[in-house]
């Protein structure tokens, strides 16, 4: 009996340092976003890599460059199912095409949390990100208000079929209801690109001679295209009223020069409430490291258990501009 005890004792010593490894194991977390090209997204990746959790050992994480391609986070997706990693975040190229994504990860039994463009799915775990249709409606009013509610405009489009590019242009409308006769002159897209933008703009300008007074950017980088495209015709970009969307750091400076209004979606919050909800997704012990739940306290983290977080808007003025800049060192 002795001998047996014993036994017991000894295999209890060995298979107990074992479950510890295995309760305390790093998780594997991938983030898959639509693009890496621009600013914006870099700053979202920045600040999920720097999360303190990430820091802190707990989670390693592994950044996917969907490359603005919507079968590419497909792919990506399976690489995430085959390698089983523990949670998936998702920048979604296009709102429908990425449902199958999710869906896939779902049957594979790993979290989708998503993240700054939405998907259509009801099988994510949860969305963090911030109201598009609202940005948009606010960037509309900051043109029609510097141009009096009159005159004509142009509308530069993000990607056809991305959630942002979706509920931003419903805002756009929002705004021009309030202002009947404004004309819309042209609408396509550039893609978030700044270059494409510039292009655009240029035709339009070729086009429509001392016609357009106002410029809705869905993104700060096409709105910064449409600012290079009327400096190199040699136009006044103060006369023109001109927005954007993002807070990227040559769109502060712009707003700084007088030349454009801008409202910071905060690449931060988005980035690092996603790494949160997804570590809960997976520990259900697991409390929130990052600090946006302080600087945010009206999203409130709700046990990580709330199917939509919206970080706030901010409409970067003179006053807080600085700050802002400071804060990209």
């Amino acid at each position: 009996m002795k001998k047996l005890m014993l036994a017991l004792a000894v295999a209890s010593a060995l298979v107990a340092p074992t479950m510890a490894v295995a309760q305390d194991k790093k998780l594997k977390i991938g983030a898959t976003v639509y693009g890496l090209n621009a600013e914006f997204m870099q700053i979202w990746t920045a600040a999920l890599q720097k999360h303190p959790a990430v820091t802190g050992g707990e989670v390693e994480v592994t950044i996917f460059d969907g490359r603005y391609d919507a079968l590419v986070q497909q792919e990506q997706f399976n690489t995430m199912i085959t390698q089983k990693y523990d949670a998936i975040i998702f920048v979604p190229m296009d709102v429908e095409a990425g449902a199958a994504a999710v869906q896939s990860a779902h049957d594979a039994g790993i979290p989708v949390v998503g993240s700054n463009a939405r998907v259509n799915s009801d099988l994510l775990t949860a969305y963090v990100g911030s109201n598009d249709v609202e940005a948009g409606e606010l960037e509309g009013k900051a043109v029609l208000d510097k141009i009096g509610c009159k005159g004509n405009i142009v509308i530069i489009e993000g990607p056809i079929g991305q959630s942002g590019q979706i509920q931003r242009l419903e805002g756009n409308e929002k705004a021009l209801k309030a202002c009947p006769d404004v004309k819309v002159l042209e609408q396509q897209t550039a893609n978030w690109s700044r270059a494409e933008a510039q292009t655009l703009m240029e035709n339009w300008l070729t086009s429509h001679p001392n016609q357009i007074n106002g410029i809705f950017g869905q993104n700060d980088e096409m709105a910064l295209g449409a600012i290079e495209a009327i400096k190199a015709a040699g136009g006044d970009v103060k006369s023109y009223g001109i927005a954007g969307i993002d807070g990227v750091t040559d769109a502060i400076n712009a707003v700084k020069a007088g030349e454009m209004a801008s409202i910071l979606q905060d690449a931060n919050a988005q980035a690092q409430g996603a790494l949160d909800v997804a570590i809960k997704a997976v520990k259900a012990d697991y409390e929130p490291k990052s600090d946006i739940w302080k600087q945010y306290p009206t999203m409130g983290w709700q046990d990580g258990k709330a199917k939509d977080y919206l970080v706030p808007w901010t409409p970067i003025t003179l006053e807080n501009a600085d700050k802002l800049l400071e804060s990209r060192k």
